[in-house]
């Protein structure tokens, strides 16, 4: 017994916000934001909107396309790093919205979280503990962006920006720039047709913890929330760019090939390489090393930016809506993030 996705939904809140709307807050341009990552725009969810309301617009979207309803799921796998509350966790809180009952497992490794869920669904199913599984991976990336002022980003006054406010935005604007907000829902189901997962390979390495962090805002400070955090912006990601490039762009291709070699599976018979939404320059790097067709590599970084876990699911919606994903189809997944979390994926559709 293996598994079929039988319906995708996705959603990202707002209109876009393009890389020049963000020289209003920040000094940088959309020359330095595309050359360096790919991404020319991104959007960000609304002041008390969380990721349980994302998700919910997206799981509305893949329910229509599975042509069932809420009560046939019967539990539910969220991804996030950026939930509403400390706790509970966002699966409950989702379960609540679409009036259901069932079990809610969230899970927690960043960018990496496809790689882990596609384990657990696989486990769930072939254990017949579910038949039916919602996956969620999402995220509001807006709550650690470094300016203060949202009015100014989105055009909405002619008020100035402090010297103060620039700075503090400039001081974390390498890796402000590369977050978005969205939500990708999945609809996994039970079948005994040849689908499903083939094999897996994931890691994780915590000796590389502080390459790629929020440094406060945790349980060893009390209280873990408190004014100093937000004056030195411990509340923002800390990433090291350089080594998180190195150490990408190191492992991933050698996953893969391990994978492909243990599975005994030829790179060139995978039809479609599905790739975390991290950064166009790591994915192509990533292509060219296991000489990959770029047709073979579908990327939309350019217009949603890093959604972390919601990268993988909104990606896949994307390909299913456009024809690409079909029945029978082998894909490979591979993502790494802050962890450090890393694997690959091989998938039949």
């Amino acid at each position: 017994m293996g598994f079929e996705v039988i319906g995708t939904g996705m959603y990202v809140p707002g209109e876009p916000v393009t890389n020049t709307q963000l020289t209003r807050v920040m000094d940088t341009s959309d020359e330095w934001i595309h050359q360096r990552s790919g991404i020319r725009q991104r959007h960000f969810a609304a002041e008390g909107q969380g990721v349980s309301d994302m998700a919910f617009e997206a799981t509305k979207r893949a329910l229509e396309a599975a042509r069932i309803g809420p009560k046939d799921i019967d539990y539910i796998l969220f991804a996030t790093m950026t939930p509403d509350y400390v706790f509970p966790g966002s699966g409950a809180v989702l379960g609540g919205k679409l009036g259901i009952n069932v079990p809610a497992l969230d899970i927690r490794q960043q960018c990496g979280a496809m790689l882990y869920g596609l384990q657990l669904i696989d486990g769930l199913i072939k254990s017949g503990v579910a038949k039916t599984i919602l996956f969620i991976g999402a995220e509001a990336h807006a709550g650690f962006m470094p300016w203060d002022d949202w009015d100014i980003l989105e055009g909405k006054t002619d008020r100035k920006q402090t010297p103060e406010q620039r700075e503090r935005a400039n001081k974390h604007r390498a890796v402000a720039v590369l977050f978005g907000d969205g939500a990708g829902a999945m609809v996994f189901r039970a079948t005994d047709r040849d689908a499903g997962l083939i094999a897996a390979k994931v890691h994780s390495d915590g000796t590389y913890v502080d390459e790629l962090l929020i440094p406060g805002c945790g349980f060893k400070t009390r209280p873990y929330c408190q004014p100093r955090l937000y004056e030195e912006m411990l509340y923002v990601p800390y990433m090291n760019g350089k080594e998180v490039f190195k150490f990408a762009v190191t492992t991933l291709p050698k996953c893969a090939r391990q994978l492909c070699e243990e599975s005994k599976t030829p790179i060139e018979k995978i039809d479609w390489f599905l790739a975390h939404q991290a950064n166009a320059r790591i994915n192509d790097y990533v292509r060219e090393q296991l000489d990959v067709p770029v047709e073979k590599m579908p990327m939309n970084i350019d217009r949603y930016g890093n959604t972390s876990a919601g990268t993988l699911p909104i990606l896949i919606d994307e390909c299913t809506r456009d024809g690409k994903l079909k029945k029978g189809d082998l894909t490979m997944m591979f993502a790494l993030g802050a962890g450090m979390h890393w694997g690959c994926a091989l998938v039949r559709w």
